[in-house]
């Protein structure tokens, strides 16, 4: 089957669902503790602030964006935790409008997949924006779950979508009058996506993208046409044996193409996102090895680079194959 048709019948084949299958005191902030400054991740997790806005609300295709963000303000007692080790059991408790926490941050692009939402995906951004992370979620006009023209093979205009969404960033950090404002690392972006969204992100790197965006985190998904292309970026493939929607071998031909440093973190029997959810096994090994490779492609954190094949080990729950440095 040509690649154009294996994408065609991979997309056919998401319509039956992309959202997840169940569908210490404060460290110190990274950076010197005021906006414009940029630091060392932080080593305790940080308070989390939500807000939403819509980048060209009166255009033809309005999106809808959700950020996560750290927050200033003490830590809840339940999530004094460091910020990489054990998962804590419940997750950060965003407050709508918090203050942002002093430091700028690495800014990380998530999409959701068809009849799906960024709030479906909160068990994982919350905790990546938790690890000192802006993470910012667009909805998509035609694939979300509330879309009254839904289109699957709107995907296909998703990436430009990503794009469009990291230039309103870019803008928008520069404007004194924006809480944002001094507080983005517009130069240290990455995409992520699961199923869908996976194409998405992968959609993103294509030739001639821009060098902000340096890494990228594909899960339950793979490659659309001319993805890969442009300046080398790490990516790392996220993937269920077991996938009924996606096949794993899409994600596998995915990471083969990549031309730069790649690893693919397996969930043996597992589907199409049962493990985005807290308490399923490989929640733990996902979120700790996503984490820590944010970390490092990010924040320049080589001990979360050197830390990323115990993440990731926990057979027979999840394996790893890799090309990264070591």
């Amino acid at each position: 089957m040509g690649v154009q048709r294996l994408v065609a019948a991979l997309l056919t084949a998401l319509l039956a669902g992309c959202g997840p299958a169940t569908a210490a005191t404060d460290g110190p902030p990274p950076g010197s503790g005021r906006p414009g400054s940029f630091g060392p991740a932080p080593q305790w997790s940080l308070p989390v602030g939500v807000r939403q806005l819509t980048v060209d609300p009166t255009g033809p295709r309005p999106l809808p964006v959700t950020i996560w963000y750290p927050s200033a303000g003490p830590v809840p007692a339940i999530s004094q935790v460091p910020a990489v080790g054990p998962v804590p059991a419940v997750g950060p408790v965003p407050v709508a409008g918090a203050p942002v926490a002093a430091g700028r941050f690495p800014v990380v692009v998530y999409s959701h997949g068809l009849r799906s939402l960024p709030e479906l995906h909160a068990a994982l951004t919350t905790r990546w924006a938790a690890a000192g992370f802006v993470v910012v979620a667009p909805t998509y006009p035609r694939t979300n779950l509330r879309a009254t023209d839904f289109t699957r093979a709107d995907v296909r205009h998703q990436p430009a979508d990503g794009w469009r969404l990291i230039r309103h960033l870019v803008r928008l950090d520069a404007r004194r009058d924006d809480p944002l404002a001094g507080h983005l690392a517009v130069d240290r972006i990455a995409a992520a996506g699961h199923s869908a969204g996976g194409f998405t992100t992968a959609g993103m790197f294509t030739a001639g993208h821009s060098a902000r965006l340096r890494a990228g985190i594909v899960i339950a998904g793979g490659g659309l046409a001319g993805s890969f292309a442009g300046p080398p970026a790490p990516l790392l493939f996220v993937h269920g044996s077991a996938d009924p929607i996606v096949p794993e071998s899409a994600g596998r031909a995915a990471y083969a193409r990549a031309t730069g440093p790649a690893a693919f973190l397996s969930l043996p029997g597992q589907g199409h996102g049962e493990f985005l959810s807290p308490g399923h096994p490989g929640f733990t090994q996902v979120l700790a090895t996503t984490t820590d490779f944010l970390r490092w492609t990010l924040y320049d954190d080589r001990a979360a680079l050197h830390r990323l094949p115990a993440d990731a080990h926990g057979p027979p729950v999840t394996t790893l194959t890799s090309r990264l440095p070591r």
